[in-house]
């Protein structure tokens, strides 16, 4: 089972992005070196959220609590969900 936290952005989200990006992306490397994140991006064209998956509801739940881009407005809304992956 893996989880997937799904970020969308809040209304003035994307002007704050630019601002928190560095930090926000450190926290990604952090989280992937950990081997707690196993991917995550932006989705939509423009963005208009971000996924990402990790290997428990416990590291998504650490990586939002203190995530700069929800720190700083620029996610207007997070959920977490359990996925059962299926290969066949």
């Amino acid at each position: 089972m893996k989880v997937l936290m799904f970020y969308e952005l809040a209304e003035d989200g994307l002007s704050k992005a630019r601002a928190h990006a560095t930090s926000h992306q450190a926290r990604l490397r952090e989280f992937h070196g950990r081997g707690v994140l196993l991917m995550a991006g932006p989705y939509g064209a423009p963005p208009v959220g971000a996924l990402g998956v990790f290997t428990s509801r416990a590291a998504a739940e650490e990586f939002a609590r203190d995530d700069p881009f929800m720190l700083n407005g620029v996610v207007g809304k997070c959920t977490i969900h359990e996925w059962n992956e299926d290969l066949a």
